[in-house]
Parts: C-alpha cells; structure tokens; sequence
C-alpha cells in the first residue's frame, strides 16, 4: 500500500508512522521547506531510508496544499490511504491563525485526496467539534454540536464539516480526546490539556508534605488518550474493511472527574492529594451576569489573571472546568474487537507522563534561574553580612557578579569579610553600622545612597535571638524592648530609607529573614518572635501597597541555622540544624523566584495545623514546653560553662527530629 500523510512530523503523526512503517509500502508526507530538517531528523530516528519515507513539499495554507503539478501527476491513482492530521491544536491560538490550519488546510488537503484519486481520506478531527454539547454525544451525531463559540472547537467543528459535505472519496473520520503523551515512554511535545495544571501540583508538593489533605476543586471529565494508544487505533481501524463513512470516537470509555485525574497526577509526583474536592458546579446557582459582573472588577481580574500567570494556565483552559459531554463508543469498539488494542488505565502510566514533563516540559526548565542573572551589576545590601547565614549570602552574591554592601559592628569582621570576598574576585564595600541605633540606620542609608545609587535589593539579616520563657522574664522587660529595636525597627529603618529610592525607579527587592518560630509559635522565644512576626506583618501592608510599582516583599521563614547566634544552647549541638550555606541557599531562591514567602513544609504545616485546630495544637506545643528546658543562662544560674550543659535527651532529639527545623 501506499500512503499520503499530512501533519506527520506533529504528535500523533510521529506515532502513526511507526505504525504504517511496519506495513509494506511508501509513505509520502507533507513538509514545508522550513521543516525539512525536522523531517529528516525523524526519519533517521524512524530508521526509515528516503525510498520508504518521501517528504513532498507543501504547505497546507495553500490550494491544493501547495503540491507542485508533477508531484501530484505521479502521485495519481497510487496512494491507497490519505491520511490528513495536520491541524493547529491549541484553545488560546488566535483566530486567523486557527482558520488557515483547520478549516482552509482540510479544504485543501479534501482537493488533493480527490485529485490524485486516493482510496480513502482519513479524517483526525477532535471531540471539540462537539462544542460544548449536554450530555452523551454519540459518534453518528455531528449537527447537534453547541456551544461552539470557542474558535477552536468552531474550526474543528466545520473542518469535519468540509469532509462530510466536500469529500467525493471515500472517508473515515476520528475524534481523539485530549491527547497526552505516551503510555510506555511519557512523550509529549508541548503543554496542554492537564499538563497546565501540572505547575500547581509542583507548587504544592514544594510546600507540603505529601501526606497532607488539601481542598481541591471538582468538575466536568476530562477525556485523556495516551498518544500510543490513539496511533494504534487509528491504524487499525483505517485499515479494517467496510468502515467507509463512520466517525470513531478514540476517547477514555470511562473518563474521570478533574478532581481525581488530579490526584492521580498529585500522587505521581509525590504532592498531597485533594482529599476534600468541591464540585464547581454548585455556583451554578449564582446569575451568569453576577459571575460576569464580579469577574470583571479589577481586583479580581486582576487577582484571577495573576494566578494564571504564575502557574502558566491559559484563561481558556479555566472556562472547560465544567465541560459537559461524554462521548459513545460503540462504533470505536466494535471496530477494535479482537485486535488487542485495549485502553490503559492512567493510573498505570501517570507517573511516566509526570516524570517527562518534569524532565523535559516543565516551563521552571526554561527559565533563567541562575543568581547572576538577577544579581549582576545590582547592588545588594546585606545587614550582618559578617558572620552566619549573612555572610554565607554575601559570598554567594558577590560571586555572582553583585556589589555587595556589608554592614555590621565589628570593624575586624568587616575588614576580613571585605578580604575575602574580594580574594574570590567579587566587589564588596563594608560600613559599620549598628542597626539598634537608628540614627546610625539613617546615616548608613544616606551613604549607600550617595555612593551607590540606593540598593536594588536589601537583605535584613541581622538580628537578635532570645531563648527564655516568659515566666523567667517578668523583670527582663528590656529583652523585649531590645530584640524589637533590632529586629523590627532596624530592619524596619533601613527598608523605609531605601524604599523612596526602589519607588522612583519602579524596581527593588526587600527580602527579610524571619524564623520559622513565627508559623510555629514557638515556646521561649516570645520576645524574638514578636519582632519577626511585626516585620512580617509590615511587609504583608507594604506588599500591598508596592505590588504595581515592581517592588517585591520577600519574607524567609528561616528554620533553624548552626550559627554563633544559637552557639550558647548546648542542646542544639543534637538536634537537626541547616549550615548557613544551606541558608543562604533558601536566600538565593529568594532573590531569583522573589516569591512572597519562603518556608518549609514544617513551617507550612504547622500554621496549617494551628489554623484548623488551635487547641489540639496548642497540646503539642505545650508539650514542647515542658520536653525542652530552659537553659541555666535563661535561669539565672551563672557561672555555668558550654560544656558544663547538659545535652539532649533521647526524647529530646526523636521530637526535635520530627519538628525538624523548629526552634525549642
């Protein structure tokens, strides 16, 4: 036999090749000039030589697909089947674009079948040109289409259109559903369909653990088809005998929910599963014109629009929440018994179509993460860049080409600091500064912006850390007084110093680190989490207030860091702790992603955990309380050296382990 093949360097195409290769006979494609080279690449991947696989060019924007006469003449009476896949499958193309492929390209590629006297056209449509009809549509139903005002589904619906009502030979037509990648491989050449929403299940398992329940979002079904699958039906059914005139529905007999196609994906890559799913179909009840009206508010476009962004989920993909139609099989089954082509199950391949994405498609692969990129030329200030996670953070942003600004109060430290950074051949200016005094904020802010033009990102590192229980503190007024003066009103100083500057020029980034204490609430250390939770609480107002003018508010809820600062506590000597080079790595993912918040998925869960049940939580805490004592310092007790103290418990160390990272 021999075969004519438009769209066959696409997705499907690609497969039905390998398919047809296993058959007798040559195979002539359709390629346009600039997608010889692709051709080829696939035909040395097919392991096909150029006798058995014959590129024709062409294109199928114009009549006759463009096909030189002589190419045609020679092609006349021989081609048994007439394959046409080519076609622009994507809901947000635009208009023009969608009518050229779909509708003009199956015109003409109906002119040359009928020219050349091929034996049979083989139509692959779409379960789009159903629109968005209600209820069962059977595979004999083509008129009683709705919903078509979607641009795709209205070109899918009149392209098949032309080959009923235009194709003098002999036809079969086939409605894949949403095609995905390969049950046995995972291949797939672009996003979409669920892939879209394969970021927000990334999203997810980064900020909670796997075993956590979450509320997830129930709708209409999708009907997914592994490409593999829809290649071998396609070629089976094309060459099964007295089928001309038939539409075949290559869909999923029993597709699922969106909310458990989800799940199915979540478990796949390992992020917590929507246990609880909210059927979207209950704000039905509510007037089409409220929803419009409502949808239409800026803050709420605004809100909508700037979570598809992040995710990269076109608005199209959001309007088919609630699709409608399912689809009979009867006919795609009677044609497929005894071939032993059966449908796979998803759950059987779900973890394949993951693991290539996250490989291969996932847009985070595409992006520039690297810290030069954001960093380089930029002036960077670090507060307590001498000495912990500062200047862990230091080191790694001057060697990423920023000029990095250190401020601290001891002058050896700075002058050493300096030393070495620019021994790694980094740029480093230091200023003493002590940020509990804030007129010494205010002259160290004048400087840098004399000298250096402002900060493009500002860094609020420095702090003081306080371990004491409240009751131990009823005459230590002043640990609050000081821990807030630091923490909150230096910090806070410096960002309203260099914010004017950010304002002016529309760009700047203020990343503060915070402490995981302020999602965990944890015991002892009242004074040192009051200061952390008012600047977290000042940069969530600011936030609001700067998000349309490009400054970016990043609070870090730091977990617990081997640094001098906890040296005093003998007991975290055994208990898990991240090295400053690990925070500061939470750092660099800061200033490169300029997320919101940064924290683990203890911290997460825990302010998860407190929000839905206080009181339970509460108990935990409480516990903690009285496991972890406080030290002889916090008592009182002098005279009482490091090695003195006593170590952790095994109890001490099991519980410290579980709340990884968590100040006790």
């Amino acid at each position: 036999m021999t075969y004519f093949v438009t769209g066959a360097t696409g997705f499907i195409g690609r497969h039905l090749l390998e398919k047809l290769l296993l058959r007798k006979g040559r195979i002539f494609c359709l390629v346009r000039k600039e997608s010889l080279g692709k051709f080829e690449a696939l035909r040395e991947r097919l392991g096909a030589d150029k006798d058995r696989l014959v590129a024709v060019n062409g294109d199928l924007g114009k009549a006759r697909l463009g096909i030189a006469p002589a190419s045609l003449k020679s092609m006349n009476g021989k081609i048994s089947h007439f394959f046409h896949l080519a076609a622009l499958y994507d809901l947000s193309a635009d208009e023009a674009s969608q009518v050229s492929a779909n509708i003009d390209g199956t015109r003409h590629a109906v002119q040359v079948a009928e020219t050349i006297k091929a034996g049979c056209f083989h139509h692959v449509s779409s379960i789009a040109a159903a629109g968005l009809y209600p209820g069962v549509f059977r595979e004999d139903m083509f008129e009683e289409a709705e919903g078509l005002d979607n641009v795709y589904f209205r070109t899918k619906h009149e392209s098949e259109g032309i080959v009923r009502k235009e194709c003098k030979r002999p036809f079969r037509i086939y409605r894949p559903g949403i095609v995905i990648g390969s049950s046995k491989t995972g291949e797939m050449d672009k996003i979409d369909g669920p892939y879209y929403l394969f970021g927000l299940i990334k999203r997810m398992r980064e900020v909670l653990p796997p075993w956590v329940p979450t509320v997830g979002l129930e709708g209409g079904r999708l009907n997914l088809v592994p490409v593999d699958w829809v290649a071998a039906a396609l070629d089976h059914i094309a060459h099964a005998a007295k089928l001309d005139s038939r539409c075949f529905h290559l869909v999923d007999p029993a597709p699922r929910r969106i909310g458990e196609v989800l799940n199915i994906f979540a478990d796949a890559g390992h992020a917590p599963k929507m246990s609880m799913r909210i059927d979207a179909r209950m704000f039905a009840f509510v007037p089409s014109a409220v929803r419009q009206a409502l949808s239409n508010l800026p803050p709420v476009r605004r809100m909508i629009n700037t979570f598809l962004r992040d995710f990269g989920i076109p608005s199209e993909v959001m309007r088919m929440i609630n699709y409608p139609t399912r689809f009979d099989t009867r006919e795609c089954e009677r044609a497929l018994r005894g071939s032993k082509i059966k449908f796979p199950d998803l759950k059987s391949y779900a973890w394949r179509i993951w693991d290539y994405w996250e490989r291969h498609l996932d847009p985070a692969l595409f992006v520039d993460r690297s810290l030069s990129g954001k960093v380089r030329r930029k002036v960077v200030v670090v507060t307590g860049g001498t000495s912990g996670i500062g200047r862990a953070v230091a080191m790694k942003v001057a060697a990423a080409g920023a000029k990095v600004i250190v401020c601290a109060r001891g002058e050896d430290e700075l002058a050493a600091t300096k030393a070495e950074i620019e021994a790694a051949g980094g740029t480093c200016h230091t200023y003493r500064v002590d940020l509990a005094d804030l007129a010494s904020c205010d002259e160290f802010v004048a400087k840098v912006s004399a000298e250096h033009g402002g900060a493009d990102i500002l860094i609020n590192n420095a702090g003081r850390s306080i371990r004491r229980a409240i009751a131990s503190s009823y005459d230590r007024f002043h640990d609050f007084e000081r821990t807030m003066q630091l923490n909150y009103f230096g910090s806070l100083r410096l960002i309203m110093g260099f914010l004017p500057r950010m304002a002016e020029r529309h760009r700047g980034h203020i990343i503060n680190i915070s402490s995981i204490g302020v999602l965990t609430n944890a015991p002892r250390f009242s004074a040192y989490v009051s200061s952390k939770a008012a600047l977290d609480a000042f940069s969530r107002c600011a936030q609001a207030e700067f998000s349309d003018q490009g400054i970016n508010f990043t609070t870090i809820n730091m977990p617990l860091v081997k640094t001098p600062m906890i040296a005093p506590t003998k007991m975290y000597d055994s208990v898990p702790t991240l090295s400053p080079e690990e925070a500061a790595d939470l750092v660099v993912e800061a200033i490169i992603e300029r997320p919101v918040r940064v924290a683990t998925r203890t911290g997460v869960f825990a302010q998860l955990f407190y929000a839905i049940a206080p009181r339970a939580y509460e108990i935990v805490m409480n516990t903690a309380f009285r496991l972890f004592p406080d030290s002889p310092a916090a008592k009182g007790i002098k005279g009482v050296r490091q090695e003195q103290q006593q170590g952790a418990s095994s109890e001490q160390v099991a519980f410290a382990a579980l709340m990884r990272g968590v100040h006790w």
